[in-house]
């Protein structure tokens, strides 16, 4: 994890609590608060990498393509596991473009050549240092390159989902849609609907 130089903090420890899919490390440090006092404060922080996520889109057919699959930190908080998202993952190395690429064509079987950057985001910044780049790209939902589905050996069982855009939209109301950048893309689209839908 990079570092970022601003004189009101300064790095003074950081220890690895847990080095597996994620890294979980204390980081201890010093801040200069608006009334000129120096704090020392420790913070738990998780970096696993950053990621992209994209929101395929047929004009022709006025619909989205989204997934659903397992998410076990929504089954321990009580609510139903399988979350409808628009595609994401990892970039692994690869820039966003290519990631998103990747991405989308191992979980929905599309593939997406012309993606657009729409912006980049901390989805939760308290504690977690991934940046999430969205994007959103066009496709013709009838031709598909492969089965999507994810990947067997990373334990993927992803669910492909081609809904009616007005409907994806309807069901963040119902709360059908809770996943934050699925929100987040389907309410950009929903700005930009005539342009994107043209």
């Amino acid at each position: 994890m990079s570092t970022q130089h601003d004189p009101r903090v300064r790095i003074v420890g950081r220890r690895t609590l847990w080095k597996g899919f994620a890294h979980l490390e204390e980081v201890t440090f010093e801040q200069q608060m608006s009334d000129g006092a120096t704090v020392t404060l420790k913070r738990e922080i998780h970096d696993h990498g950053n990621a992209a996520t994209i929101l395929l889109v047929d004009a022709r057919r006025q619909s989205v393509i989204l997934v659903r699959q397992l998410r076990v930190p929504v089954l321990l908080q009580g609510d139903p596991a399988y979350l409808i998202e628009a595609a994401a993952g990892l970039l692994d190395g690869d820039t966003p473009e290519e990631a998103i690429c990747r991405e989308a064509l191992e979980e929905t079987g599309y593939h997406v050549q012309d993606v657009i950057h729409l912006f980049d985001v901390y989805m939760s910044p308290g504690a977690l240092t991934e940046r999430t780049s969205f994007f959103v790209g066009h496709i013709d939902a009838t031709e598909k390159r492969g089965d999507g589905g994810g990947l067997a050996h990373e334990g993927e069982d992803i669910e492909v989902l081609e809904i009616p855009f007005d409907e994806a939209v309807a069901m963040i109301a119902t709360g059908e849609i809770c996943d934050a950048k699925t929100i987040m893309l389907l309410q950009w689209a929903q700005l930009n609907r005539q342009q994107l839908f043209a």
